[in-house]
């Protein structure tokens, strides 16, 4: 096992301070942060120093952290559950064909499977199905919701109709009663 980063060793309140200092400055004068970052360390107490090629590599993954996410808010603010669900049926259907693709490449070559790479194809394929499971239990109960407010609504017009009924001497109240009953809203 590799040994930790240095910035994993680092306390947490540090990191959290040169992650707002890298989004402040737009995640550049890596030079400047790493000074000021050492400083802190310093101020600490802390006997470690962290390079600025630690800094930059950490910068990168921040702000490729912040625009996956803000592509990912982009694209799913305007679909609806429905399209979710169909965009996951897409992206499992393209790690399909990685895999056989991959399949298919170490047959032809009498090669074996690099471990790595099926492992990390694996968790794809299993994190993808875990969250399609959960979009799809999210449609099944969003159509359960809109089914219920529907019938909230109906029966709600139905008792509406039927005291206008007996308010336009209509229906009596005996009748009245006797139509909730046979509804069921009684």
């Amino acid at each position: 096992m590799p040994p930790p980063k240095k910035l994993d060793l680092i306390p947490l309140e540090l990191r959290q301070r040169l992650a707002q200092t890298l989004q402040e400055r737009g995640f550049a004068d890596i030079v400047a942060v790493t000074e000021d970052l050492n400083f802190w360390l310093d101020e600490a107490g802390l006997q470690i120093r962290i390079g600025k090629s630690s800094v930059g590599e950490f910068s990168k993954l921040l702000k490729d952290q912040r625009d996956a996410f803000a592509m990912a808010e982009t694209l799913l603010s305007d679909m609806d559950i429905e399209a979710e669900s169909q965009m996951h049926k897409v992206l499992m259907q393209m790690i399909a064909t990685a895999a056989f693709q991959m399949m298919q490449a170490v047959s032809e070559k009498d090669e074996h499977f690099d471990p790595k790479a099926l492992a990390n194809l694996s968790r794809m394929l299993k994190d993808l199905m875990h969250s399609a499971g959960i979009r799809e239990k999210l449609r099944e109960d969003e159509a359960k919701r809109i089914a219920r407010e529907a019938e909230a609504k109906a029966r709600a017009e139905a008792l509406e109709k039927l005291d206008a009924g007996v308010a336009a001497g209509q229906l009596d109240q005996d009748a009245a009663r006797r139509a909730r009953e046979i509804m069921g809203f009684a």
